[in-house]
């Protein structure tokens, strides 16, 4: 079985060549709402991250801000980032059983 995560606001996939391609391949396409913080691996996981390391943290110039996420970049591994990815089938889950409302 494979599971692809298809994430446009543009939502190519209504395009009937896009469909017509996807049943070819015999993907089923798992419907959610064109944009959602909850499914943006940006948004839940690297940027959420972000704020937790600013916390009482105070950016005085442009150079201490670009200090700041040069160091907070150079200190994520590579599984901070797979972690971010392969939690996506959990967290669509979710989104899907509260019926698309954000996941707190």
């Amino acid at each position: 079985m494979c599971v692809v995560f298809h994430h446009d606001n543009a939502r190519p996939h209504t395009c009937l060549a896009s469909q017509q391609k996807l049943r070819e391949f015999g993907w089923e396409v798992l419907m959610h709402p064109p944009y959602s913080p909850d499914l943006a691996p940006s948004d839940f996981h690297l940027f959420r991250s972000l704020q937790n390391s600013l916390g009482s943290v105070r950016l005085t110039s442009r150079e201490d801000c670009q200090n700041h996420l040069s160091q907070f970049f150079d200190q994520k591994s590579q599984n901070f980032y797979s972690n971010g990815i392969t939690s996506l089938p959990t967290r669509w889950q979710k989104v899907i059983q509260q019926n698309g409302t954000y996941i707190l």
